[in-house]
């Protein structure tokens, strides 16, 4: 509840950001903000690369040692990535010629300066059980950003006030996420074997990869295939229809894994986590899909009436993404990272593939193949879960 608040506190003022930039921005700008945040989205994901995953599992013994080892690994990590997408950056300058693309991508890659002073004192707070403010922090990073890019797209109304909210609020986490939990190397505790991060995490890396392809690439593929005026329309209607629905999904898969581990009853867990969490996204988002024609109007402006029924048919798309979130945390807690990463492939090709086929059809068409096509993939793919979960009741 404490993640789901925090999470409904981020997109509640993300909506204020999707009212302000739907009336003082064109689409073309919000199509470039859109480009770039999909792009630097797919590289930071692999900053979920499994090494917090494996301090929040770690035994007590091992732990000091651990953390040592992952300190080091989450600076290479971090300053790797910041050098990659700063070449990013510059490559689609000399590509594309367009430098406030390249620029966007480049304020982007600051946030990576910052992030690996705070990463293991996050592994720990989760280990903890520090929840609700981790929570907090991570809200009130993201309402702040929120709010910056709403008053910048009011006074300079531009691509940047999408992005540089980003970089802004970065240090706030840093000392908010030290604070919380105090820690520093220990250096007669040793640095733990490189090898148990590297067996668990390249396959959680290789899931987050893929999973970020699956929310970003579409954007990429409509940005290649339509332009970026269809690809800001469709981002437009991505995040006033599916965006309330994913702040539910994020929160429930960063309190799922940690629930999941320290469960004795596994199955139990995992099944009260399915129902409560489908039990609470399907009125909402039911309700939301019926409500679209009137609140899009309403926040957005009338001229982008025609958005309606698009909202209205993605939101219903939270539905099933809520059960592979949960098949998803269930798999990594039973430590086959391989399973989850092979099922995210297989829903990322199937999701882009029907993105790819219905584009030149229209936006309303995108809508009813993401629909179509995630509810059944993530169905089929989720059966293992729903099977454990539901087998000790069929038992009784």
């Amino acid at each position: 509840m404490a993640y789901g608040a925090s999470e409904l506190a981020t997109k509640l003022s993300r909506l204020g950001v999707v009212v302000a930039v739907a009336r003082t921005l064109d689409p073309v700008e919000i199509g470039l903000a859109a480009a770039a945040l999909a792009a630097g989205d797919m590289l930071k994901s692999l900053t979920e690369n499994g090494i917090g995953q494996r301090l929040i599992a770690a035994p007590a013994d091992q732990l000091d040692a651990m953390c040592n080892r992952a300190h080091g690994l989450f600076w290479i990590w971090c300053v790797g990535l910041f050098v990659v997408q700063s070449a990013l950056a510059g490559g689609l300058w000399m590509v594309t010629g367009n430098a406030a693309l390249a620029a966007l991508v480049l304020v982007l890659a600051g946030e990576y300066l910052f992030m690996p002073g705070g990463l293991v004192q996050t592994g720990l707070a989760l280990r903890a059980g520090k929840l609700r403010r981790t929570a907090a922090i991570a809200g009130g990073q993201a309402v702040m950003a929120n709010l910056m890019s709403v008053a910048l797209a009011l006074v300079w109304p531009s691509a940047l006030a999408l992005v540089l909210p980003r970089l802004l609020t970065a240090p706030f986490w840093l000392i908010s996420m030290r604070r919380l939990h105090p820690w520093q190397p220990d250096p007669a505790a040793g640095k733990a074997p490189i090898r148990p991060f590297l067996a668990f995490g390249w396959p959680v890396l290789g899931v987050e990869i893929v999973k970020a392809a699956r929310l970003q690439a579409d954007k990429l593929i409509i940005g290649a295939l339509l332009g970026p005026q269809v690809l800001g329309m469709y981002f437009m209607a991505f995040n006033a229809g599916l965006s309330l629905a994913t702040s539910f999904s994020t929160a429930f898969a960063a309190v799922l894994f940690p629930h999941l581990c320290t469960s004795p009853d596994r199955a139990g867990a995992l099944r009260q986590s399915m129902t409560v969490s489908l039990g609470l996204v399907a009125p909402a988002v039911i309700a939301q899909s019926l409500l679209a024609p009137w609140y899009v109007p309403l926040l957005l402006g009338s001229e982008w009436q025609d958005l309606s029924g698009v909202v209205s048919i993605l939101c219903l798309a939270a539905i099933p993404t809520m059960l592979w979130t949960a098949t998803a945390g269930w798999l990594r807690a039973e430590n086959r990272p391989g399973r989850e990463l092979a099922g995210t492939a297989a829903l990322t090709t199937v999701l882009m593939a029907a993105t790819a086929l219905a584009a030149p059809f229209g936006l309303e068409a995108l809508a009813w193949a993401y629909l179509a096509t995630a509810s059944l993939a993530m169905t089929l793919l989720s059966w293992p879960a729903l099977r454990t979960a539901c087998l000790p009741l069929a038992k009784v």
